[in-house]
């Protein structure tokens, strides 16, 4: 495994500590999708340590100014990458969006909410891309409703090659505070997984879809 970054070693840190990240390879998890999965993430449990929030606000501000410069709009997509935007947002000093996961029913049957204005150099925060399917919805709302979406950043990605090949053709460049190959690295060296499970996880992040356990 590649040596990790020091902001990746501690996020991952955290995010197990917390129990925002659990990782059971022998008694796997199943998502809405029917999915078996080894590892549970639930990143908005992060919202009740003050410290690591902070952490966090701090690193996605960072990476934003890195890698993207000037920004005049940060946008959260529904529901857990609300919070973590509306941190960034005023962190920087920007104005604020976010983006639904459909429609209201109601009203003015928003879309996206909050004020938009056309052209504007958009970040998009997510606290976790999975397909990347839910983030480039709101990716497409965005580019649609006229913004200059210049990309995205998360605080986990799994890193499926199905994200990357999804993100690839939006041409929507993303980037992650820490991803699954990091996490696995942490959970072995700190004891929360065995160094005989990691051929387990892997052979699940290469095919989530048919994974089973075994």
């Amino acid at each position: 495994m590649n040596k990790l970054n020091e902001v990746e070693q501690k996020i991952a840190e955290s995010l197990l500590q917390i129990k925002a990240i659990k990782l059971q390879p022998k008694n796997p998890f199943v998502w809405a999708s029917g999915w078996k999965s080894p590892i549970y993430c639930d990143n908005r449990i992060a919202l009740s340590h003050p410290a690591i929030r902070t952490y966090i606000r701090q690193q996605l501000s960072q990476l934003i100014q890195e890698e993207f410069g000037t920004v005049e709009m940060i946008s959260g997509v529904a529901t857990a990458g609300i919070p973590q935007g509306v941190l960034v947002a005023q962190d920087l000093g920007l104005p604020f969006t976010y983006v639904r996961s459909s429609a209201k029913d109601h009203g003015r049957q928003n879309l996206i909410e909050g004020e938009v204005v056309s052209g504007q150099r958009v970040v998009i925060i997510e606290d976790l891309i999975s397909t990347g399917k839910s983030s480039l919805l709101a990716v497409e709302a965005l580019r649609e409703a006229g913004c200059n979406v210049v990309g995205l950043v998360s605080i986990f990605t799994y890193g499926f090659d199905q994200a990357a090949k999804n993100f690839a053709e939006a041409k929507c460049p993303f980037f992650s505070l820490c991803n699954y190959e990091a996490l696995i690295n942490v959970a072995v060296n700190n004891g929360y997984i065995l160094e005989s499970d990691v051929a387990l996880l892997e052979e699940w992040r290469k095919d989530p879809s048919t994974w089973t356990g075994q």
